[in-house]
């Protein structure tokens, strides 16, 4: 097939393998970089890169990318209330689960209640922000994302240059820190406020809005692996630490007891 043929469109179909795909390629960069999370954090492996600037881009992408592809997806969702119910609620069963079983790596407010934040949010306000030209709507969305991006640690402003300071009190709860104000003592190991990231995920609605028919008609049959892993991404998700754990616990059993 040639590069005419590949972005020939065709009528839009109830799924796009272009998404599926994409979103099947993250959830492998998730697992990836959740195992090294394990191996730094559980396993005491040393790796001193996974401390620096390339890690935390690398998580910046992944979360980029899931944020992004979750706004754009609540553009077309034809049961958006109920998908956000369970994401929602998957997000909170995490969080139970951690505060029972690995207080010390508690996650409150992590990436799945953020987005099923979102798509509740979102399937409130639909109707309206579908008449806001997409455009406009797409580039304001992600100034104010770049311009919150910094509100966890207490000011406003584009990249590091600080603004505007915000204010002690407003950081004062766990319900502050649901919206993006975490009081001192706050903790989690995945942690994902309302603001700034909602912005982020309006800028995936407007991308929807503004090229979202022409995406979704390209005709690509994608990569079958890539293409199931991300018909089953949120499955996948919940399921995918406790394997790893244990896939890693038994071989660091066996080399230890090949060592000994």
């Amino acid at each position: 097939m040639n590069v005419k043929e590949l972005l020939q469109t065709k009528p839009i179909t109830d799924r796009c393998h272009l998404l599926d795909s994409i979103r099947g390629l993250t959830v492998i960069n998730m697992i990836l970089f959740h195992a090294m999370w394990d191996l730094v954090y559980l396993f005491d492996v040393s790796c001193n890169w996974y401390h620096g600037t390339g890690a935390y881009l690398w998580q910046q992408c992944i979360c980029w990318s899931f944020i992004l592809l979750s706004g754009f997806c609540a553009g077309m969702s034809r049961h958006l209330l109920r998908r956000g119910s369970m994401v929602f609620g998957l997000g909170a069963l995490i969080t139970l689960i951690t505060a029972l079983f690995m207080p010390e790596n508690l996650i409150i407010f992590g990436v799945l209640t953020l987005i099923g934040s979102c798509m509740l949010i979102m399937a409130g306000i639909r109707e309206k922000a579908q008449k806001i030209p997409a455009i406009p709507g797409l580039i304001i969305h992600f100034l104010l994302f770049a311009f919150t991006k910094h509100i966890n640690s207490r000011y406003l402003g584009f990249f590091k240059y600080s603004w505007i300071k915000l204010p002690d009190w407003l950081y004062h709860d766990y319900l502050t820190a649901y919206f993006g104000f975490p009081f001192d003592r706050f903790y989690s190991t995945d942690y994902f406020s309302l603001l700034p990231w909602i912005f982020l995920f309006l800028t995936g609605f407007f991308i929807y809005q503004a090229w979202g028919k022409k995406i979704l008609s390209i005709r690509w049959n994608g990569i079958s692996f890539l293409n199931l892993i991300g018909r089953h991404a949120l499955e996948i998700y919940a399921l995918h630490q406790p394997v790893i754990y244990g896939l890693l616990w038994i071989i660091f059993r066996i080399i230890r007891s090949s060592s000994s």
